[in-house]
């Protein structure tokens, strides 16, 4: 019986790709195991959203040359959609499937002979037609479920439109269902997510005027799903209208957490970067939810060294967040990526200067934590335990999106449990 071993790089919409994937081969009669272990077949789902992704992949390739060099090695992903020949020439590698192909991997698997040229199935971006809905599903009880795919925006930093094509998703009937299958699964929290998931509702190959909106989504999933508790994963602040705000400050099952990217506090980088808001708006959004919800978690993405951020601009967007009632940050430092605009505009920021930076907003965000976290030390909230036994220790989230750490209870697996913080 063949086995199989995946590895994945990126977001949490890849990780539910993999699980996806994962299941699809697993139905075949492939055995799944560790990446670590010896396997016939290595599938590696890329990111290309930072070059350390890029580099992380050919190291990966080297370590399953090392450990079993007659294994398959399948690379699939953003990185394999933007530069699938140029992965083709790493060595070791024997299919590289591109955004249309990755769900035929069945079939591509099946036709591999060891020691051939790499084969490459990748076609146009623009060409990529189709939704594929996936969903993670291993030993957590959160599950992220993907519902939307692709991007229409041009911002000026990202590959994302080039290596997951344009914006589409699933129907509110198709999500409804693979609810009701997660649920039957034992689900009880489940994530929703996409690449711009505020742009839910343009149909399967995408393109056509919205008959469907992401405000439609979340009323039907409050009005039928049987799961308990979903949050939404990531929402561009242009998108995260004050009726969806409304609607999570009174759901019974939306819990009290956004996380809304923000990429810099200066309105001259957000120009150049060609985000569709100002900070303003952003501002405007935070302060609305916290009137609703004094107690909601919310996270922020920001870049810095995107090029022309002089340090006073940098200061800016130390002084925006430092400002904002917010609970963390996710800090990515600026890399150059081909073809995007970005990396042909001059004032480039010196890498120590970036990486410096980054140090800067991540402790900033240490301290923003804390500071949440302390606001709610000794309230009561709604805790869901994980399943996993941590070496005498379980773990789980608050609703408000608070880590939990308890000495573990069988009793409390997969349970919401009322704690006090």
């Amino acid at each position: 019986m063949r086995s199989v071993a995946f590895h994945t790089l990126g977001c949490k919409l890849n990780y539910s790709e993999t699980s996806t994937l994962s299941r699809t081969l697993e139905n075949e009669g492939f055995v799944k195991k560790d990446f670590d272990d010896v396997a016939d077949v290595y599938v590696i789902n890329t990111c290309s959203v930072t070059e350390n992704a890029d580099k992380e992949c050919r190291q990966l390739v080297r370590r399953i040359q090392k450990r079993a060099p007659a294994s398959f090695v399948v690379i699939t992903g953003c990185y394999a959609q933007l530069k699938p020949r140029e992965i083709a020439d790493i060595e070791g590698v024997d299919l590289v499937l591109g955004a249309a192909e990755k769900f035929n991997i069945v079939e591509h698997i099946s036709n591999l002979t060891k020691g051939e040229p790499a084969k490459v199935h990748s076609c146009e971006i623009d060409e990529v037609e189709g939704f594929n809905a996936s969903y993670s599903l291993a030993d957590r009880t959160r599950t992220f479920l993907k519902v939307q795919d692709g991007c229409d925006y041009n911002c000026s930093f990202c590959t994302i439109p080039m290596a997951r094509g344009h914006s589409r998703s699933d129907t509110i009937d198709g999500v409804l269902e693979n609810i009701e299958t997660l649920h039957g699964k034992g689900t009880r929290e489940i994530v929703l997510t996409g690449i711009n998931l505020g742009d839910f509702g343009k149909g399967f190959n995408g393109g056509r005027k919205k008959e469907e909106n992401f405000f439609d989504l979340v009323q039907a999933i409050e009005a039928s799903s049987p799961v308990e508790r979903f949050r939404i994963s990531s929402i561009e602040p242009n998108l995260l209208s004050n009726e969806i705000i409304d609607f999570v400050a009174s759901s019974r099952k939306f819990m009290p957490h956004f996380h809304i990217p923000l990429q810099s506090g200066s309105n001259e980088i957000l120009g150049k970067m060609r985000r569709r808001y100002r900070r303003e708006l952003y501002a405007e959004r935070v302060a609305r939810i916290k009137e609703k919800m004094p107690h909601c978690c919310i996270g922020v993405d920001v870049i810095v060294g995107f090029p022309g951020e002089t340090d006073e601009l940098f200061r800016e967007t130390f002084d925006f967040l430092h400002g904002l009632d917010v609970s963390y940050f996710h800090v990515f430092t600026y890399s150059e990526r081909d073809n995007t605009l970005a990396a042909e505009m001059e004032d480039v920021v010196p890498v120590h200067v970036r990486n410096e930076r980054n140090k800067i907003l991540r402790n900033l965000s240490y301290q923003k934590n804390r500071f949440f976290t302390a606001q709610h030390e000794g309230a009561i909230r709604k805790v869901l335990f994980e399943s996993v036994n941590k070496n005498g220790m379980m773990e789980g989230y608050s609703d408000n999106y608070i880590k939990v750490k308890a000495p573990y209870k069988a009793a409390w697996e997969n349970q919401v449990i009322d704690w006090m913080l």
